[in-house]
């Protein structure tokens, strides 16, 4: 197929970018949405001009690493899709693709599509863990937790750090990764004795990275490649509150 792209230029933090158009022809369907811009970056490179820069890694939809505005939305158009698990017979010959790095203003964008996430690093390490003595690996069942426990926190814990549900709200609002993260160890026994300062650090943080607040769109869940629930937040802000009154979630 033969596809017109507008990708987003931006040489560096303090350059003023801009989309310019490239036409790259004989695209296989079968290739996937980074392998297409592999192409245009060799295509690119034997011309003399500089590569288009994109975030990548393990290409199999769980480092979270692959962060791009497609046509508009995060990782573009299927559901539960990440940019790299994205293959080019979603699209069809002739098609024109917009391609754009995250918006947001705790995401500033180093060059092209590459932005920086850092401020979620600085998040995690205000709670995203719990401060006990590993020792010996104990037995299986000498900490049993329930199924529904365990299953709750297993599907907070699928968060991959992709900051879709940033890219997606109308509010550059961090809080679907936030409430993920401190979901997951708030549904386990190991994490209740920080939960309470958990949540007040790590909300405490978010905001100081200048994230927006959450007006209840419920477009991160619906841009969350892992399909994480909005349910999370509700919780998070119960455990906030329960913190800032002195008490426990």
């Amino acid at each position: 197929m033969n596809l017109r792209l507008h990708i987003w230029r931006q040489a560096g933090p303090n350059d003023t970018g801009m989309l310019k158009t490239y036409d790259l022809a004989n695209v296989s369907e079968h290739m996937s949405f980074l392998e297409m811009l592999d192409v245009l970056n060799e295509e690119l490179i034997a011309k003399g001009e500089i590569p288009v820069a994109f975030d990548h890694d393990c290409r199999e939809g769980i480092c979270g690493t692959c962060g791009m505005v497609i046509n508009g939305r995060p990782h573009g158009p299927l559901a539960r899709t990440t940019a790299c698990q994205l293959h080019m017979r979603t699209f069809k010959d002739g098609d024109e693709i917009y391609i754009e790095p995250w918006r947001a203003k705790a995401f500033p964008v180093l060059r092209d599509l590459v932005v920086d996430r850092g401020s979620f690093d600085r998040i995690i390490q205000k709670g995203g863990f719990v401060s006990v003595n590993t020792g010996n690996a104990q037995d299986g069942n000498t900490i049993p937790i329930g199924k529904p426990d365990a299953d709750r926190a297993m599907d907070a814990a699928a968060c991959i750090g992709c900051g879709a549900c940033v890219a997606a709200c109308p509010n550059s609002s961090a809080m679907l990764f936030t409430a993920a993260k401190i979901g997951h160890l708030a549904s386990l026994p190991q994490g209740q004795a920080e939960r309470s300062s958990r949540a007040m650090n790590m909300v405490l943080q978010m905001d100081t990275e200048g994230f927006g607040a959450c007006t209840n769109h419920y477009e991160c869940e619906a841009a969350c490649p892992k399909g994480i629930s909005a349910e999370f937040i509700a919780q998070m802000n119960r455990d906030f509150v329960a913190s800032a009154l002195g008490g426990k979630g």
